[in-house]
């Protein structure tokens, strides 16, 4: 696989969660449902950044936009403030 096929998969990868995401934060004092859709918002912008490097053939900046947009949602999933699914091995294909 090379880097723009790469790519591409990892962003497909992202869109699919992002249309199954989930805020689940209540009552928290120290993470607000605010301060999480900021996050999402964040992730967004990574999203599209990788969206335009790729379209420009600057793949390797790209793959670190989506890597980082990957973070954030796993970061927040990590926090148990969102749910959401990644594509499974046969929706990738």
């Amino acid at each position: 696989m090379n880097t723009y096929e790469r790519m591409s998969k990892y962003i497909a990868n992202v869109e699919h969660a992002f249309k199954t995401i989930e805020v689940l934060v209540q009552n928290s004092k120290t993470i607000t449902e605010e301060k999480v859709k900021e996050t999402i918002e964040y992730a967004k912008h990574y999203l599209g950044d990788a969206k335009h490097y790729q379209n420009r053939n600057e793949l390797e900046t790209g793959l670190i936009s989506i890597a980082y947009c990957e973070g954030l949602l796993d970061a927040l999933r990590l926090l148990g403030v969102v749910e959401f699914s990644w594509l499974t091995s046969q929706e990738e294909e």
